[in-house]
Parts: C-alpha cells; sequence; structure tokens
C-alpha cells in the first residue's frame, strides 16, 4: 500500500548543545525502521524509542515524520550536484572521467551497514511509493545522466544525443548500479570480490576498463555504420550514372 508524503518543510531550528547527536541517531533509527516496514507501517513512537529521543525532537529537526523520511531517503550517498562535478569537467579525459563517475557508486559502500539499508529502503520505496522515489529520478538521477550523456557525445564527436548513446550511457552506469544495490548477492556468489583489502580500487579500475570497451564498442559501430552508409550512396550514384 502506497502513500503519498505531505510537502512538509521544517521551520529553521538553533542550533543545540547536543542536536547534532539527537538528529543523528534519529536519521539512523529512521533508517533502519522505514526499510524494514515501510513509511505507512513505522510510527514516530517507535524511532523516537528506538533513536532514545523525545518523540517532539522529530518534529524540531525534521518537521514532521515525512520530513524525517525524506532526509533519511537521502542517505549516505551524495548530492547530485556532487556526484556530476566528479566527471562533467570537459577538460577530464574520458578515463579520469569514468574514475570519478564510478565513486560516486563506490564511496557509499564504504558506509557498510548504512549503505545496505538504504538500498533496501530505496526499493521499499519504489514497491510501495511516496512519491520521493519519483522526486530522486527528476532531480537525481535524470541529471547525473544528462550529464554522463554529454561526457559520452564529447567523445564520440556528437552534436546530439540519440537513443543509443543514452542506451550506452544507462549501461555504463547499470555496472555500477548493480554493484552498489547488489552488494550482497555479489558477497554470494563470489565473497572474495568485496573481501579483498583493496577490492574498492579493483573495482573502480575494473568497471573504468569494462565502461571503455564499451564506448569503443559504440564508437566502432558507428563508424561501421557511417562506412556502410557511404558506400550506399555511393552505389546509388553510380547507378543514378548509369540511367
Amino acid at each position: 500500500m502506497s502513500a503519498t508524503l505531505p510537502e512538509t518543510r521544517p521551520a529553521p531550528r538553533a542550533p543545540r548543545s547536543d542536536g547534532e547527536q539527537s538528529r543523528m541517531r534519529l536519521l539512523l533509527a529512521g533508517l533502519r525502521l522505514f526499510a524494514e516496514h515501510g513509511f505507512s507501517k513505522t510510527s514516530t513512537r517507535e524511532i523516537a524509542e528506538a533513536a532514545q529521543v523525545n518523540i517532539a525532537a522529530i518534529s524540531y529537526y525534521f518537521g514532521d515524520k515525512a520530513g524525517l523520511y525524506r532526509a533519511v531517503f537521502a542517505g549516505p550517498l551524495s548530492t547530485p550536484h556532487d556526484d556530476i562535478a566528479r566527471y562533467a569537467d570537459p577538460a577530464m579525459t574520458l578515463p579520469d572521467a569514468l574514475h570519478g563517475l564510478y565513486a560516486g557508486f563506490l564511496e557509499p559502500l564504504k558506509h557498510g551497514d548504512m549503505t545496505q539499508q538504504c538500498m533496501r529502503l530505496h526499493v521499499r520505496e519504489m514497491l510501495e511509493p511516496t512519491g520521493v522515489w519519483q522526486d530522486e529520478i527528476v532531480n537525481g538521477i535524470k541529471p547525473r545522466h544528462e550529464a554522463l550523456v554529454a561526457l559520452l557525445a564529447r567523445h564520440l564527436g556528437l552534436r546530439r544525443a540519440d537513443d543509443e548513446l543514452h542506451r550506452l550511457a544507462i549501461c555504463i552506469a547499470a555496472l555500477g548500479v548493480h554493484l552498489q544495490i547488489a552488494q550482497d548477492v555479489t558477497d554470494a556468489l563470489a565473497p572474495r570480490l568485496n573481501s579483498h583489502p583493496r577490492a574498492l580500487d579493483l573495482w573502480s579500475e575494473r568497471l573504468v576498463m569494462y565502461a571503455l570497451a564499451m564506448v569503443d564498442a559504440e564508437g566502432a559501430r558507428r563508424a561501421a555504420l557511417r562506412k556502410t552508409d557511404k558506400n550506399a550512396d555511393k552505389n546509388a550514384e553510380k547507378r543514378e550514372d548509369k540511367r
């Protein structure tokens, strides 16, 4: 059962000496409970008890349960602006830009269980939508995708994006998405991949290598298509000359 979050925002509050600790405890408790039970089935009283704070602290820091949910949904993941800055600079080489792209997927994994709870919350939000996931698509995922498409267009020398460029961008991002949301699956299939001391560094190197191969393959496909079209034009001209 889905529930739409009300459009509420907390009023500005003066800082308190214990404020940051109380706020963080609410975020962590909210993350765990929202991920386990969803927005509708989690009460503010349960969150306050789990965080060991007064229930009034939720309205003090977040306005209401919906405000807390929005704050929790962001989790330890970076903002779209932060992520895009890692790979959107036109002066960057493609390998460097791809390293920056995948850093946005890999760095949250350093948070361990917290990131896994965030992933579970995102999945639950998709199954029991409150409207936050749609906001994430529009304000988070789409800007990141558009920045990646622009990067690939520059590298492939394209003036505008077409469907195949969007397909390439989605495939490249999918490598990082799968690694981030299915860490438990990777652990079950090949435990050593994530237990190595340099696990994240190795993942970054391989992801960039695989992504470069995809870009090269798409460039080769386009070159072959241009050659085929050019030959077709020549043959058409020859047939016209024979008439």
